[in-house]
């Protein structure tokens, strides 16, 4: 069964053609952030325009790179929200296009879903139950995955999502957008211990996070440390704000997974490509006999493959969308 996957949410046009909500037989991804990068941040009304001006060729490109062509689809996945109006607007418009003109189904995907999803593409054997962190530039989440479509949501951010930290931080260190790479790169060079910033862990009653918090922490440093001209290490600052967000990202999993019985961790989000994050749970895992699992780096940002296996799990469990679908950009994850 193949679907046709769009995914247009923020600032990268991805179209694909996925088979079985596993196998990816094309996920083309045109990326604007050379173009948000002098603003520091991703511009909604250029993102639409540049959507507008790619959609089609991607979708062409897609279906090349498959070798397959329209007649080939059994239905179309495309991202509902959560996201950018106008960027939601031009990849759906365009999925509805192609759904009426063929007559065949229209799927309407939770982009956070998709996130999920992308480890069913990553790891052909990874089933259902397990505990899932999701991080990203505007979420953070830590839920139950009980099984493709069933999902139990336990804790969220309260304010800043984690990636929206890194993001706030790298730019107060001066460092370019996306600031969450470099902050990896630069924490694994520098003193973790040299710079003790706060752990939120609100109370043992809840899974929520909080970063705000701690992003003040880090700024109020930098800030202090300039009026007394002391000197900064930018790799020790990144070190210890990235240990203080992993540590709290790594303790709510593992403590979820231990009240749950669960055998497995999945990352999903941007995040999920964190190094860092990446190297704390699977050494925490083989600690506990836990599975850690996550994406490659180039299934942990937006895409269309992901979006395309959340449509499939959607589709035969019989979820379709009708023709008049609206975009929800405030979408939360289990709405």
């Amino acid at each position: 069964m193949l679907t046709l996957a769009i995914e247009s949410s923020c600032d990268e046009t991805s179209c694909g053609v996925i088979k079985d909500g596993r196998e990816v037989l094309s996920n083309i991804i045109s990326s604007q952030i050379d173009i948000h990068r002098r603003f520091g941040g991703v511009v909604p009304e250029i993102a639409s325009r540049k959507h507008v001006e790619s959609i089609n060729l991607i979708i062409q490109e897609a279906l090349d790179e498959a070798k397959v062509g329209f007649n080939d689809i059994d239905f179309i996945s495309v991202t509902q929200g959560p996201g950018l109006v106008g960027a939601l607007l031009v990849g759906l418009s365009a999925a509805k296009s192609i759904a009426y003109g063929l007559n065949i189904p229209l799927v309407g995907v939770n982009h956070i879903e998709g996130h999920v999803c992308a480890n069913y593409i990553e790891h052909k054997d990874l089933k259902p139950p397990f505990v899932c962190l999701i991080v990203s530039g505007g979420h953070t989440y830590l839920i139950d995955v009980e099984d493709y479509n069933s999902y139990t949501l336990y804790g969220r951010t309260r304010d800043d999502a984690a990636g929206e930290a890194f993001d706030k931080v790298a730019r107060a260190m001066g460092l370019p957008y996306p600031g969450g790479p470099f902050i990896d790169s630069l924490a694994s060079k520098g003193n973790k211990e040299k710079i003790e910033f706060p752990r939120v862990f609100l109370d043992d009653k809840t899974y929520d996070f909080s970063f705000s918090g701690l992003k003040t922490a880090v700024l109020n440093y930098l800030n202090g440390a300039k009026q007394r001209g002391e000197e900064i290490v930018l790799e020790d600052v990144a070190a210890g704000f990235q240990q203080a967000v992993l540590d709290v990202l790594v303790e709510k999993s593992f403590r979820l997974s231990r009240e749950l019985g669960r055998d497995k961790i999945v990352i999903a989000g941007g995040v999920a490509a964190n190094k860092g994050l990446r190297e704390m749970m699977e050494t925490r895992g083989i600690k506990n006999n836990i599975g850690i699992f996550y994406p490659s780096p180039r299934l942990c940002t937006d895409n269309a493959a992901m979006i395309g296996s959340a449509g499939y799990y959607n589709y035969i469990n019989g979820k379709t969308s009708p023709l008049d679908l609206k975009v929800m950009p405030n979408l939360s994850f289990l709405d």
